[in-house]
């Protein structure tokens, strides 16, 4: 695949943009031969999370992330170094390691024992003189992209031409260094949760500010008026302020008003709920007392897998433990509230009467979004799916 990011990059704003004011068409949610130019223009060049540094410590340990039919290894080598490789063996395609985390001092393929050390090397073969055409230096395990952004892993399958993680997060580097994010260390097992929508839903509502007042009574409660939202081109920022107001649910007043201090961070940053989110598919939570990301990875066009991990530095304050259960419980109704919506919506998008929407000036992050999806595949300005085949044209 060529690099697709020349077909976009020239278009900045609205004002180049003919079809700015109008959402994605429904169609783009539930069309199996969309769906499988949007997986290859768009979620097989575009970098997704596996880990943090930290996971993956000592050598031979590894973890793994399944998609678009493809298992990617991060595995730490015996030099320290943390190298991405596909999970298939050589030989006949055997899945060489199973499960999401490991440690191996070697990859052993469990169907003839063909043997890849954690540099991707091929080291061991059994009869190897059978092969006569075999050259071992020509069949380690195929390699991966892998970037590490603040201690995050993240790896692509191939280069589209899509920014780096770094330069996607460029314009919050100084808000974001004061959280030591290298420092941070796993506090919960990884989440896998499905949902039945499309994956673009599950973004989409991420970044859209209009329904915080309407359908999250909690974040309302906490946030008053201060919640917030911004285009910057390849990332969103979203933010909201607890208010000092003392909430009237247990958990949310509770947080409110035992959240300790973190003495690395600035009072504005004390009490601020700060999200990211990286095209096309990840996002940051960042609070004062943890963070986790989430990627919503596509699986058919109307389901979704959503991947979670939380992290936080180490702190044994009673109150610090006490203050991320609470954050737990309040997001934990936040999360049961946009499932419900996005599964709503997805039916909705399914509808013959559902064309594409109108979208408002002030719908920045859906505008930018959709405005990049529109570029890479022009077919997507249209309201109505066109007739079968018309990828193949």
């Amino acid at each position: 695949m060529g690099d697709l990011s020349g077909a976009f990059r020239h278009i900045s704003s609205d004002e180049v943009d003919p079809d700015a004011d109008w959402s994605l068409p429904g169609w783009l949610y539930t069309d199996p031969e969309y769906f499988a130019v949007e997986m290859e223009r768009v979620i097989r060049p575009s970098w997704q999370i596996v880990c943090h540094e930290s996971d993956i410590v000592t050598a031979g340990e590894y973890r793994t992330l399944d998609y678009l039919n493809e298992s990617v290894i991060a595995i730490r080598g015996d030099d320290g170094v943390i190298r991405s490789f596909t999970n298939v063996c050589r030989h006949r395609a055997m899945r060489l390691v199973e499960g999401p985390v490991g440690c191996a001092k070697k990859l052993v393929c469990p169907y003839h024992a063909w043997t890849f050390e954690p540099d991707g090397r091929l080291s061991g073969v059994p009869m190897k003189s059978d092969y006569p055409a075999l050259k071992l230096e020509e069949n380690g395990l195929a390699a991966v992209d892998l970037e590490i952004w603040r201690g995050f892993v993240f790896v692509r399958l191939v280069d589209g031409g899509f920014p780096s993680v770094a330069e996607m997060m460029a314009p919050f580097e100084e808000e974001v260094a004061p959280y030591r994010f290298e420092d941070m260390r796993r506090i919960g097992d990884v989440r896998l949760r499905e949902r039945q929508v499309n994956w673009k839903n599950v973004g989409d509502n991420y970044s859209d500010n209009l329904h915080i007042p309407v359908a999250h009574d909690g974040l309302t409660r906490i946030f008053g008026k201060s919640y917030e939202i911004s285009d910057h081109g390849w990332a969103d920022r979203m933010k909201g302020d607890l208010v000092d107001k003392p909430s009237a649910n247990f958990w949310e007043r509770f947080y409110q008003a035992h959240l300790p201090e973190v003495p690395h961070l600035s009072q504005e940053s004390q009490r601020r709920w700060l999200y990211y989110k990286l095209w096309p598919n990840i996002a940051f939570d960042i609070y004062a007392d943890q963070i986790d990301f989430m990627q919503w990875i596509p699986l058919t066009p109307t389901t979704s897998v959503l991947r979670e991990m939380c992290y936080a530095l180490p702190d044994g304050r009673r109150e610090m433990k006490l203050a991320r259960y609470a954050n737990w419980r309040i997001n934990r109704v936040v999360n049961k509230e946009d499932t419900w919506l996005i599964e709503r919506i997805q039916q909705g998008m399914a509808s013959q009467t559902y064309g594409a929407g109108p979208i408002g000036k002030s719908e920045v992050c859906l505008r930018s979004f959709a405005r990049k999806i529109r570029a890479i595949t022009p077919e997507a300005r249209l309201h109505k799916a066109p007739p079968a085949g018309w990828s193949k044209k």
